[in-house]
């Protein structure tokens, strides 16, 4: 699943003060725990069935030099001690004594968006050091907003749309194959007696290819390559505007098309063309008011989010 690490850290931002103290219970959790003097790995395992987005533990002495190997959510160790981390995010920010919760930055050891926090720990009768859990960001995210279930089927969900997508695309194959057909046949039919009106069914077919490659290209931009924030009212306001406008495109062009059947003669068509005209303006009308009010609420809740942090 593609992330957007702007919008991770806008959420984790946005729910920083019901974080910390998550992370802070976190890791006194993990010092608490019967097996973690002796077996720290197996605490560590065990600590992350409850906190699945919790990747690393290892262990510092004073200087910053890693004391532990890094224990993974498995309980797994791999590479790292000896390493100094004195430069690492998390120390630098420490303060004497307390619990340091660092700002998100790129993992050396998996690559991914996360946070780290790390607070003193006894090793051993005498000697004191620290103890340090990288956090996964986007899982951490997730898990605050209760959204951990619709990422298990982001995979099926994206299957289905690209389906959808290759379906609508194969369509448009077949809707240009058509118009090739049809401006060959008009091509040989020149210098004949050719039908006044077969050129605007041509274009019908290619506003329709048109309309059809648009909406595919929308789906495949908005659900399959780009990353969706669900929780942000732009993201559905921009999917919704974007459908609209390749519905408004079809129907003016359609509307055109019979309007101009109507000048030629077919007097029937002028209510129809009057009628779509009409469509139109509704949609655009409707479209923009939806567009206003959608952003205009979208800006008075930023702000009482603003002033909550504020106050």
């Amino acid at each position: 699943m593609g992330i957007s690490y702007l919008s991770v850290i806008e959420r984790y931002q946005e729910h920083h003060s019901v974080i910390t103290p998550l992370l802070d219970a976190l890791i006194q959790s993990l010092q608490a725990h019967p097996q973690w003097q002796n077996q720290p790995h197996l605490a560590f395992a065990k600590l992350c069935q409850h906190y699945h987005f919790a990747e690393l533990c290892y262990l510092l002495d004073s200087n910053a030099v890693q004391l532990s190997a890094n224990i993974d959510n498995k309980g797994n160790t791999l590479h790292g001690q000896g390493c100094s981390r004195a430069s690492r995010p998390y120390f630098t920010a420490q303060q004497q004594g307390q619990f340091t919760l660092s700002e998100p930055y790129i993992s050396l050891a998996t690559g991914n968006l996360c946070v780290s926090v790390m607070a003193p720990c006894q090793q051993g009768s005498d000697n004191k050091g620290y103890v340090v859990v990288d956090i996964h960001l986007a899982q951490l995210v997730e898990y605050v907003m209760g959204d951990r279930s619709r990422s298990r089927f982001s995979g099926v969900f994206k299957a289905g749309y690209s389906v959808i997508v290759m379906s609508l695309f194969t369509l448009v194959l077949v809707l240009m194959y058509t118009v090739s057909m049809e401006i060959w046949h008009l091509l040989l039919s020149l210098n004949g007696d050719s039908d006044p009106l077969q050129p605007f069914g041509i274009i019908i077919f290619i506003t329709l290819a048109l309309s059809v490659f648009d909406l595919g290209k929308t789906i495949l931009e908005e659900e399959i390559l780009m990353h969706k924030d669900i929780f942000r009212h732009s993201s559905t306001r921009r999917t919704i505007t974007r459908f609209i406008s390749t519905i408004l495109i079809a129907i003016s062009i359609e509307a055109l098309l019979t309007m101009f059947k109507a000048s030629l003669g077919q007097t029937e068509y002028t209510t129809a063309a009057l009628l779509m005209m009409l469509s139109v303006m509704g949609l655009l009308i409707g479209l923009g008011v939806y567009v206003y009010l959608g952003a205009k609420a979208e800006l008075l809740l930023i702000q009482a989010q603003r002033a909550k942090k504020g106050s």
